[in-house]
């Protein structure tokens, strides 16, 4: 009995010792996945340093040349005028101005969420490694308390991986749904697990109703050839699960805009890691039904980076839109711009006009104003007289010597 205790103990410890060799190689997975995302959030940081540079400087520039523009225009028009047209001005700025302090803002919070998103992915990436080894402890836990219970098995995976979900910071009903009915061209229902959404319009199906009963029995078992049938039940346990997976067809569901491979999870890592090490041949056959086997550490590993790249996408929206506004902005500067001309051709036109008007009625020979002082000349009585500066002196006095002769 001492010699098979030994054995066991033996045993155990090179498994262990195994699942510690394999989660260091996952930790150091985790620490270069890391490294690379810290590059690329000091890319992210640079481009945005340089896109509010540039969107500042364009906003000094555009200010100026507004301010000298309309100095120009306005230094051009009549003293009349130039308090009517200051307040129309500055009714018509007011909408720029909001809209100049709103694109400002939007600029000024994109930055400011992109700083505090990659100090979070920081904090976050450097509690990985420990969070998957919590993981699998208490996975291999719950496996032994389950005791072959197969719909609690069942019950005991989704929970695993709600809470992997849960780390990833995806939110449900965003960026992922849970137990949503579709149904195939036969009118059959099905209802996966989980969908996660990605932002080219396409979906990931993860199922976690998979069989550990085997599994759990192995690792409890002192027998050797007992473990060894065990171990072959659960290898073959997880097969027939892909089999049944495959002829699923989720990619053709009704709703579905699916990859073309579907994520079966395994909640247990030794069990997972157990099954590709006694039959490697596993994961090339569930590719080839368009399956890929995922544990939980390199599902949440897979997780994080879908939102990652959910946070980029958001963050390329708000650029979009920041974009479209900056060029609306522009193109109701050019229409303000060419209205201002429009005024003051229009102000350039009257004074013509007006300059026109005075010439016939105050200038040159037969005005106006001459041929109407000519009445008061020939005797008409008036209360009032013509102001002298609008009389032509010579041409009243070369009209006057004329009357006598007209009158003969």
């Amino acid at each position: 009995m001492s010699r098979n205790q030994n054995r066991r103990l033996q045993q155990q410890l090179q498994q262990t010792q195994a699942h510690n060799n394999e989660l260091r190689e996952r930790a150091q997975y985790a620490e270069a996945q890391l490294q690379t995302l810290r590059a690329t959030a000091m890319q992210e940081r640079r481009n945005a340093d340089e896109k509010l540079r540039l969107l500042q400087a364009s906003e000094e520039r555009l200010s100026q040349q507004f301010e000298n523009l309309a100095n120009k225009i306005f230094e051009q028009k009549s003293q009349g005028l130039q308090q009517q047209n200051q307040q129309t001005l500055s009714a018509t700025l007011e909408p720029f101005k909001q809209q100049l302090e709103s694109f400002k803002r939007q600029v000024q919070q994109q930055y400011s969420d992109e700083t505090k998103e990659r100090s979070a992915l920081r904090s976050e990436l450097m509690s990985l490694r420990e969070l998957n080894r919590q993981m699998a402890h208490e996975a291999e836990a719950l496996t032994r308390a389950l005791k072959g219970d197969t719909k609690q098995q069942g019950n005991w995976g989704e929970l695993v991986l709600e809470r992997i979900l849960e780390q990833s910071g995806l939110r449900e009903g965003h960026e992922y749904q849970t137990q949503s009915h579709h149904r195939d061209e036969d009118g059959k229902s099905f209802k996966p697990d989980v969908i996660v959404h990605l932002p080219n319009q396409k979906d990931v199906v993860i199922d976690s109703k998979v069989s550990l009963s085997a599994y759990e029995r192995y690792f409890n078992s002192d027998d050797e050839a007992e473990k060894e049938r065990l171990l072959q039940e659960h290898v073959q346990s997880l097969k027939q699960h892909i089999k049944q997976l495959g002829k699923k067809n989720y990619q053709q569901l009704e709703g579905l805009r699916t990859l073309d491979y579907v994520l079966m999870f395994v909640p247990v890592e030794p069990a997972f890691l157990l099954a590709v090490d006694r039959e490697p041949e596993l994961i090339k056959l569930a590719l080839e039904q368009q399956i890929m086997l995922v544990s939980p550490t390199n599902l949440l590993v897979a997780l994080r980076t879908v939102h990652n790249i959910w946070q980029y996408e958001y963050q390329n929206r708000n650029a979009e839109k920041i974009a479209i506004d900056a060029g609306k902005l522009y193109d109701k500067f050019v229409g303000f711009i060419e209205d201002l001309e429009k005024v003051g051709s229009s102000l350039q036109t009257l004074d013509n006009r007006y300059q026109e008007a005075m010439k016939k009625l105050s200038s040159g020979r037969g005005n106006l104003v001459s041929r109407i002082e000519k009445f008061r000349e020939m005797g008409v009585q008036t209360s009032k007289r013509i102001a002298n500066e609008w009389l032509d002196d010579d041409d009243s006095d070369a009209d006057s010597k004329s009357v006598p002769h007209d009158r003969k």
